[in-house]
């Protein structure tokens, strides 16, 4: 496939769980590759005929054959990577495959202690919201990696959603900014319907309206520019109803509880 009119690359996938699959999604129905062009290995039949259904990519149980494309997605748990990157090395050496891995906590350091420190690796967090195209990617290319091929990477991951290069040591901080926070925003969601529920709204209406909020209170913050405390501002007349709501929020510790949830993401990590 020809990554927007530029280079013509393939990619190879281990691992076809949650993530795995939610980046091929958000690449297959981004018409960024198609899916021929992917190659995905998982160790469990029901995961691989899972992503050829789903998904339509070409499907193998050899872990080196999808290391031999010319980028190969690591997406398998932090603790199976010294295995799996021992198995691989030699195929990924011998056809200058980027590596590009997602795991938290998994540095460049450590890829290149079992595979070398001249392969190309490319280091990232991304987030379930790739199935939507509205994915929130950091991204860390080592040396190795040229000007070029980092561009090419930034648009493939940024083309389904947002994608910036950041220093490795931000890391581990922005994984409850960007890869655990969908989990909270859900349960967020999830507690506005069960309000709208209350006020006998159905089901379906409680959480097609819940979800909008949210959706569109994130677009005036992106569109706008300006700081969340000024739009809360604006939406809250004095004297009227939502200031009261805020209070009420800030009575039951709402804004700290989110920050001691997001410090509890990263305190393992350190």
């Amino acid at each position: 496939m020809n990554l927007k009119g530029e280079i013509t690359m393939k990619l190879g996938v281990i691992g076809c769980g949650l993530m795995a699959s939610a980046i091929m999604e958000g690449i297959v129905n981004n018409k960024l590759m198609n899916p021929e062009d992917i190659t995905a290995a998982d160790k469990f039949e029901a995961s691989r005929e899972r992503a050829k259904k789903n998904i339509g990519v070409c499907v193998t149980a050899d872990n080196k054959e999808a290391a031999g494309q010319d980028i190969l997605l690591i997406a398998i748990q932090p603790e199976l990577y010294p295995a799996v990157l021992e198995e691989i090395k030699e195929t990924v050496r011998a056809n200058g495959t980027i590596i590009w891995t997602i795991a938290a906590g998994v540095t460049l350091a450590e890829v290149h202690q079992h595979v070398g420190s001249d392969v190309k690796v490319v280091r990232t967090m991304p987030n379930t919201c790739a199935t939507v195209g509205a994915a929130v990617t950091a991204v860390v290319a080592n040396d190795n990696v040229t000007e070029e091929e980092v561009h090419t990477l930034m648009g493939l991951i940024g083309g389904f959603g947002i994608a910036e290069q950041l220093d490795e040591s931000k890391l581990n901080g922005i994984i409850p900014v960007t890869g655990s926070s969908p989990a909270m925003v859900f349960m967020l969601i999830d507690a506005m319907a069960n309000g709208a529920a209350r006020e006998g709204f159905t089901w379906d209406q409680a959480v097609k309206f819940s979800a909008q909020a949210v959706k569109g209170s994130a677009e005036m913050v992106l569109k706008s520019g300006r700081h969340p405390a000024a739009l809360q501002n604006q939406v809250c007349t004095p004297g009227g109803i939502t200031i009261e709501m805020v209070k009420r929020l800030e009575a039951f510790g709402f804004r700290n509880a989110v920050m001691e949830a997001m410090q509890a993401c990263t305190e393992d990590l350190d």
